[in-house]
């Protein structure tokens, strides 16, 4: 229950950062629970909502409960946005593309935390292991980088950048920076930051694409801000560009010579 709580709190955080809110104000929950919840894990729950809302700022504001056939969460967090707007429609031809942290993680522990992959079965690290379940029940907002970003322009003239997170995946959100801005993104396989004990295959450059909920940062900025922001932030890496061109999402250097399948994650 402390994993959901958190995880209901960041998750929201992670949308309102990536549209460039400064300030974290607080969160309305809507809670439907069955008549048999026991206490301790409401108790629990709202433990974790605390955690989350302590490290990252705001409050309870309020909210409303209802009783049903099945435990439902629903959150809804206010912020304050900044004069820097991140929209997905602001993407420009010629602008770099940058992704924070890694991805793949938070699919890699869902499917662990499931039983449906076992580590002895795939000769998994137990380190790699630890990291992605953690990725799957506690991620982080990239908070930080995103003020980092708001620091630097003030170097830089321009009122709007590229940015979504990737809680659909990483391919999905590269997508939808792509279609919103009306132009074509090209991704080059060889740069994308992986966990030093990744697998390789297939499969797991699936899990990495299309894996979802790693709420990382995809930002698309000019040169000069890219290589500024890079020099500044270790946990941010040049992936790609993009061009004029139909919307699309092209990837180079891919090892099997073709396209992966879009195979993009839902929430529902």
């Amino acid at each position: 229950p402390r994993d959901i709580g958190w995880k209901a709190v960041t998750t929201n955080y992670s949308d309102l950062i990536s549209s460039g809110c400064i300030e974290f104000i607080g969160i309305n929950i809507g809670l439907v629970l069955t008549p048999n919840t026991e206490w301790k894990w409401v108790e629990e729950l709202y433990e974790g909502f605390s955690e989350a809302l302590n490290k990252f700022g705001g409050s309870i504001l309020g909210g409303d409960c209802s009783r049903g056939e099945n435990k439902m969460i629903s959150i809804t967090a206010i912020g304050l946005q900044s004069e820097l707007k991140l929209r997905r429609n602001a993407c420009k031809p010629g602008e770099i593309l940058l992704t924070t942290g890694i991805h793949g993680l938070s699919k890699l522990g869902f499917l662990t935390k499931t039983n449906q992959i076992k580590k002895e079965d795939l000769n998994l690290s137990k380190k790699l292991i630890n990291s992605s379940i953690k990725a799957f029940c506690r991620p982080t907002p990239r908070y930080n980088i995103f003020k980092t970003i708001l620091e630097t322009s003030k170097f830089f003239a321009k009122e709007e950048i590229g940015c979504t997170d990737s809680s659909d995946g990483l391919y999905q959100a590269i997508f939808d920076l792509s279609k919103e801005s009306k132009c074509k993104a090209v991704i080059d396989y060889q740069k994308i930051p992986k966990n030093d004990l990744w697998p390789k295959g297939e499969r797991w450059d699936q899990f990495y694409f299309f894996g979802g909920e790693d709420y990382e940062l995809l930002i698309s900025l000019p040169r000069d801000w890219a290589n500024k922001l890079i020099h500044l932030e270790n946990d941010i890496t040049e992936i790609g560009f993009f061009t004029k061109g139909n919307p699309n999402v092209e990837i180079k250097n891919y090892p099997n010579k073709k396209y992966l399948d879009n195979n993009s994650y839902s929430h529902f």
